[in-house]
């Protein structure tokens, strides 16, 4: 911690300078982490083992499946689903569970605010190691794709792209929904949300599977746009489906920033 040190210290002797301040903080996240890989690595697993069970073990025995009218197998329908899952899982893990140590038990954003930083830094810094969290998970989910033949389009290069908006709407947005917890028992209701999110948001199977009512709901939620979004991009077919979800996890994620810092003024400067 040495290397953070020296760099608070440079930085807490002048003003600190646009987005600066956000930087030290998704920096002191990178050394925390650096030895705590085996973190990464379990969160990362789960949206494979999915893949292999389902994707590729129940796609043994699924024929005939089509998408955007062209048949395709069943795996590469599903990777692109455990890719947004992975972008997803990505985000929450830090944006729920650590956000809460860190603001109600470890005091560490008390702490912060001591210094130049404002609750504004302190809720970019975060969002910027969720989003890195996430493009780090779907880097390695896109080097599994690639080894079992599961890309199929140069589109795919924007994957990258397209889990830092996804890990920014759920990291905004959970970091928002966390500040409201009181204990660790809400985040029950946390995973409560994911569990069905995770298995009906066209990850497993078409949209056209819901009834109407039933679908509009689905469609709205964060998880579907961005499986529609890693969908259209492995398989080559962007539409303005595409466009669409892009708009709508930027306005997710920007509002759920507003709301936290919104809440860090309240819970830490009143």
């Amino acid at each position: 911690m040495a290397i953070l040190n020296a760099a608070v210290s440079t930085a807490v002797a002048r003003p600190l300078r646009g987005g600066e301040a956000a930087r030290l903080l998704l920096w002191r996240n990178v050394l925390v982490y650096r030895r705590s890989w085996l973190v990464f690595v379990t969160g990362f697993l789960e949206p494979v083992f999915y893949l292999f069970s389902i994707g590729i073990g129940v796609g043994a025995i699924v024929t005939g499946f089509t998408y955007a009218g062209e048949p395709i197998e069943y795996r590469d329908f599903v990777a692109p689903g455990m890719i947004a899952a992975s972008a997803m899982n990505g985000a929450l893990l830090d944006a729920t569970f650590n956000f809460f140590f860190k603001l109600k038990y470890n005091k560490l954003y008390d702490q912060m605010l001591a210094t130049p930083l404002r609750t504004l830094d302190i809720a970019v810094g975060e969002l910027l190691w969720n989003q890195l969290r996430s493009a780090i998970y779907v880097g390695a989910f896109l080097l599994i794709m690639l080894a079992m033949d599961l890309v199929h389009s140069w589109w795919a290069l924007l994957v990258l792209p397209a889990a830092v908006l996804i890990g920014s709407a759920f990291g905004a947005v959970g970091m928002a929904l966390t500040t409201y917890m009181t204990s660790w028992q809400d985040f029950e209701k946390i995973t409560l949300a994911m569990m069905p999110m995770f298995l009906f948001s066209a990850t497993f199977f078409p949209i056209t599977a819901f009834p109407g009512w039933l679908r509009w709901i689905v469609e709205l939620t964060p998880l579907y746009r961005g499986v529609v979004l890693c969908r259209e991009l492995t398989l080559g077919v962007p539409s303005w489906g595409s466009l669409a979800s892009v708009v709508y996890l930027l306005a997710f994620g920007a509002i759920g920033l507003v709301i936290v810092r919104r809440r860090l003024d309240s819970l830490l400067l009143t």
